[in-house]
């Protein structure tokens, strides 16, 4: 796969628009820039409903980006059981959560200094 410079801002919306392609919900977007010592300067947070659409998400995102972008995760974890899964694209890290592991890790939470925006459906 030739690997193109892709721009933070692109990267971001064709992730978005992976999420919702497949009807991804309560999609947030928390900028960690400002804070320091951070791993990645966005998260991308959403939910789905089952197992089935959490890995339909992820597999929606990973399509699109290789297909537009021609990038790839630099890692992936938790699709053995599908409760949550991260996706890990260096500066950018999604995070694909059942409605019941979210709230129960409630990352936004643990990340309240971030500046976090919601994304309404297109």
């Amino acid at each position: 796969m030739t690997k193109k410079n892709v721009s933070t801002d692109d990267l971001i919306a064709v992730i978005i628009q992976g999420i919702e392609d497949v009807k991804g919900e309560n999609i947030q977007l928390l900028d960690l820039r400002e804070i320091e010592n951070t791993v990645c300067d966005y998260f991308i947070i959403c939910s789905g409903n089952s197992n089935t659409q959490v890995n339909a998400i992820s597999g929606s995102v990973q399509k699109v980006v290789s297909k537009q972008l021609k990038d790839k995760p630099w890692h992936i974890e938790g699709q053995g059981n599908s409760e949550w899964i991260l996706m890990d694209y260096v500066n950018i890290v999604v995070h694909v959560f059942q409605k019941h592991v979210r709230e129960f890790y409630d990352i936004e939470s643990l990340w309240g200094d971030a500046k976090i925006t919601e994304i309404k459906p297109a």
